[in-house]
This record gives structure tokens, C-alpha cells and sequence, in this order.
């Protein structure tokens, strides 16, 4: 059974939406989303905002209100936020931030694990034709772009490892639909335009529930993970 706050969004979103949401709505859904420390729903918006009160529709307003203000309401994986305009964020910089450069391998297994999850150890070293060192799998681990999605279904049951909402976020994407495809890739010189026939760039599910193939993870898993044995970094390969 629906929940109440999803009854009003879908009961709001069969209504002929309102051009115009009144001010003291408006105000009401800027307050909840500026004092919320994440991203928010419109069902969780929903439980908070008076009954009758067309939340899609006051969303996209407020978006449009706020589109050329020093901060933007922006929707990360179906929830949204409020972030520091794009050609602003030089002003939230520290000159005593240090920036950390991924490695050409973190970059190539976080762009294996974005387009193939969930995908298991074993299968990012099939795709990338080189072992990949524990290290490598821990930079992305720390940075929160990634985490063990479950296990799969197959002697030894590796984990599969899938994307995370911070990753939509740190690289400005509503969803992962919205990586580029082979054309796009092609076009920016990321691959080479004289490819092998039949060479094919997956489309990325944004489903986070678990395969078929795939059991739910254990009590466990992740310090297993952080205690598993150290692989020797391969040949070329940073931190």
C-alpha cells in the first residue's frame, strides 16, 4: 500500500499541474531543503508540506527561481538539493585544499564499474586484461564513488561492486543515463574512432536492487573487505 506523502505526489501529478505555486509554498519547500543536511525526495517533502500542495510542480518553479542565483536547486538520483552554482564553485575553494589525482587505473575501474555493474573484481581484471590492485579498489572505496552492492552467485561469491549517489553528485549527473555513449565517447577523443566490429559501450542501470545473480551482502563483508590481502600494484599504477 502507497504511503500517505506518495499518494499526494502521485495524486498531485494527476491534477493539471499549477502554473504558479503560491509564495508562502514556495518559501515553505526553500526552508525544508535548505535546512536539510542531504539531498530530500518529494515523498519526504510531501510528509512535511501542507496537504493539497503540488510538490512537483513547486520544485520545478523553485529550480526556475533560483536558476541564475548564486546557489541552484539541483536533482541528484531523484532527490534534490541545493548547490553553489557550477561557475562559482572557484569562490568555495581553499588554496590549503589538496587535490588528489585518481590514477589512470582508479579511472579506468571506476568507468568499468559505472557501465558493467554490478561487477565483480574478476570481471573489472577480465575487462581491463591487467590484475587490479587492492589499492585501487580502495581509493574509490574511500572516496565514497563506490561501494559492495552484494555478493555473486558463483563459487567463492565475490562481491559486486556498483556506483553511489555521491558519484552522481561529484560528476553533475541526474542519473546514470546520462553518462556518454559510444558516439559521445568517440566524439571527445576518449576512444579511438577506429574500434574492433561489434565493439559496444553498455547502457548504465540506475536499478539498485540486486540481480538474480546476486545474494544481499553479510554481517561482515566490509571489514572483510578492508582485511582482505593486499595485491601488488600493477606495473605503472599510482595511488
Amino acid at each position: 500500500m502507497a504511503s500517505l506523502a506518495e499518494k499526494r505526489i502521485e495524486d498531485a501529478e494527476e491534477r493539471p499541474v499549477d502554473p504558479q505555486a503560491r509564495p508562502e509554498e514556495l518559501r515553505l519547500l526553500e526552508a525544508l531543503l535548505f535546512a536539510s543536511a542531504e539531498p530530500l525526495d518529494q515523498a519526504a517533502l510531501a510528509k512535511r508540506m501542507p496537504e493539497g500542495v503540488d510538490i512537483k510542480a513547486a520544485l520545478l518553479q523553485l529550480q526556475a527561481d533560483y536558476a541564475s542565483r548564486g546557489v541552484n536547486l539541483v536533482r541528484v538520483s531523484n532527490k534534490w538539493t541545493f548547490r553553489t552554482a557550477g561557475d562559482l564553485a572557484w569562490l568555495m575553494t581553499r588554496e590549503s585544499t589538496e587535490t588528489r589525482r585518481l590514477s589512470r587505473a582508479a579511472i579506468e575501474v571506476l568507468a568499468i564499474i559505472a557501465y558493467h555493474q554490478p561487477v565483480t573484481r574478476a570481471e573489472i581484471e577480465e575487462i581491463r586484461g591487467v590484475i587490479t590492485s587492492k589499492g585501487t579498489l580502495d581509493v574509490l572505496l574511500e572516496t565514497g564513488w563506490i561501494r559492495p552492492r552484494g555478493r555473486r552467485k558463483t563459487p567463492g561469491r565475490p562481491l559486486t561492486f556498483g556506483t553511489t549517489e555521491a558519484f552522481l553528485s561529484q560528476f553533475s549527473l541526474e542519473a546514470l543515463g546520462d553518462l556518454p555513449g559510444l558516439e559521445e565517447l568517440k566524439g571527445t577523443g576518449l576512444l579511438d574512432s577506429r574500434l574492433p566490429t561489434g565493439f559496444t559501450v553498455p547502457n548504465p542501470s540506475d536499478d539498485p536492487s540486486l540481480r538474480e545473480d546476486e545474494d544481499p551482502l553479510e554481517p561482515g563483508d566490509d571489514l572483510e573487505l578492508a582485511l582482505a590481502p593486499a595485491v601488488e600494484p600493477e606495473k605503472g599504477e599510482g595511488s
